[in-house]
């Protein structure tokens, strides 16, 4: 090999023992930081992410170069792949007006929350799951799943965020045209809750986009994995809502932080 290269054996053998540059030992430690995040996260963050949870522990870089060690490294988010469609809506039913429209920048907690239905596929049968997102801070409030889809779904997964967040009068529930949202035990429901509804207009796929962002990125992380029972694809799914997606995921649009951070320095300014 010195042959090869045109160098003398001592000064092989003294450029292997010599430290790396600065340089050097800045990147390795930071592909150590990429790999011990990628693995707390279980493969759900891309770049963007990434270079906002360095910068939060303390290793400021550009997103250029988190995108290249990742690059360059391995760690990288899932992949996508497609599901099948959900809810229909050409029921014929009678549904809310679009109050929401296109305004999903609440300014305080409760004002205004999105909602919404999807299929998870447990090989014991495809799940049905509901949940309930707060548009101020992204929160996810209320979830249920069961067999089902049915209205009592959505009704119970608004009910979970009812208690303990205590809405004040005034609330507004947008959710899409899904027979779900427009059958009469769901209406019920939300004129007994003192909750205005709202409801996305037919064709449009941007007037429930938080929720469909969600469910979106949710599919992206659990795809691979194989729910032998419903009891386990309920509890992997629960750990993502309570868990990752409130407490640990950074949200572009929160400014990189979680959406319990984004909630708590709110209410710090606010009280």
């Amino acid at each position: 090999m010195c042959d090869a290269r045109d160098v003398s054996a001592s000064g092989s053998y003294a450029w292997a023992a010599r430290a790396g540059s600065p340089t050097r030992r800045w990147r390795d430690e930071l592909v150590g930081v990429i790999e011990a995040v990628h693995a707390e996260v279980k493969p759900r963050y891309g770049r963007p992410r990434m270079h906002a949870e360095l910068n939060a522990r303390g290793h400021p870089r550009s997103r250029g170069t988190a995108a290249e060690l990742m690059k360059a490294h391995g760690p990288r988010a899932k992949a996508p792949r497609r599901f099948v469609r959900t809810t229909g809506s050409n029921h014929g039913r009678p549904v809310a007006g679009n109050v929401l429209g296109r305004d999903v920048t609440a300014v305080r907690p409760n004002e205004e929350w999105a909602m919404g239905i999807t299929y998870v596929p447990p090989r014991e049968g495809w799940r049905s799951l509901a949940v309930v997102e707060d548009l101020f801070s992204r929160m996810v409030v209320g979830g249920s799943m069961a067999a089902t889809m049915a209205s009592r779904r959505v009704v119970d997964a608004r009910a979970m965020g009812l208690t303990p967040r205590r809405p004040a009068a005034g609330l507004l529930a947008h959710s899409g045209r899904g027979r779900p949202y427009a059958r009469e035990h769901d209406q019920r429901a939300l004129a007994a809750e003192g909750i205005a509804g709202s409801t996305s207009e037919a064709g449009p796929c941007g007037d429930n986009a938080p929720v469909e962002s969600f469910f979106g990125r949710m599919k992206r992380e659990i795809a691979g994995e194989v729910f032998e029972a419903k009891d386990q694809a309920r509890a992997a799914i629960f750990e993502s809502l309570e868990v990752f997606c409130n407490r640990v995921r950074r949200h572009s649009s929160l400014g990189f932080v979680s959406p319990a951070e984004f909630e708590r320095a709110y209410h710090q300014t606010h009280r």
